[in-house]
């Protein structure tokens, strides 16, 4: 019989009274499908290349992209804030 995860009330309360210390890590991003170009550190997709720059920025791409969430290492430096949001505008 498989294991059911039990809800721990005293977690939840804490974690929902805003205090994020208490609340439990959100799960890793999902691995990329089999054959996927994207870069699995960034939503929506971003191609697996040797630079990718902001699109308007001063960066010689070759690839640029629109804003991204970035959830992983940012490897082609998009998220210059730290904020885990790429290629937003300011």
């Amino acid at each position: 019989m498989p294991s059911e995860a039990v809800a721990d009330p005293v977690t939840d309360l804490l974690c929902s009274s805003g205090s994020s210390q208490f609340c439990p890590p959100p799960p890793p991003p999902p691995p990329p499908p089999p054959g996927s170009d994207c870069h699995s550190s960034y939503d929506p997709c971003v191609p697996i290349t040797s630079d990718v720059d902001c699109e308007g920025g001063g960066g010689n791409g070759p690839v640029y992209t629109g804003p991204v969430r970035v959830i992983g290492p940012d490897e082609y430096g998009l998220d210059s804030d730290g904020n885990g949001l790429g290629c937003e505008a300011s």
